[in-house]
């Protein structure tokens, strides 16, 4: 179970580093182009649709994660604990932050709350880039160890 979950949480990691680099650099700086009489109706539209790709893959990072905090690979107890805590400040951003900017720029664009959701979007995306770096580093350990 354990070869599973770290693998569940390795490629989750990594498709939602690459994705939040995406929407840090080119998706949230580009809604700005898309004009007020427009944007309530992009915003609601991207919020439909990333939902369900970002959703099932933080979801499985979550409970993978998790898991291998309380069943933790051999020799990587403390990086696979350092990765979970920047995960939980992931979910923290995501639903204390970033959700409730998206839901005020539903219903009206605000060029204040979408600077806002640029800046403050560089916490997820340096956490999920920590989390990718000490998954690496986790793999490197577990190939390591097996030579």
């Amino acid at each position: 179970m354990n070869l599973t979950a770290f693998l569940i949480c390795l490629f989750s990691t990594f498709a939602m580093t690459g994705l939040i680099w995406l929407i840090q650099v080119v998706q949230y700086p580009l809604m700005s182009e898309v004009g007020e009489s427009a944007f309530v109706s992009y915003e609601q539209s991207h919020c439909q649709r990333i939902t369900p790709v970002v959703l099932p893959l933080m979801t499985a990072e979550l409970f993978s994660a998790a898991w291998l905090v309380w069943r933790p690979l051999p020799a990587c107890s403390g990086l696979l604990t350092v990765a979970f805590a920047a995960l939980l400040v992931v979910w923290a951003s995501t639903f204390f932050i970033q959700v409730p900017v998206h839901n005020q720029l539903c219903v009206a664009f605000n060029p204040d709350q979408h600077r806002w959701l640029v800046q403050s979007n560089w916490i997820r995306t340096a956490m999920w880039s920590l989390r990718s770096g000490l998954m690496i580093w986790v793999l490197a350990r577990q190939l390591l160890e097996r030579r």
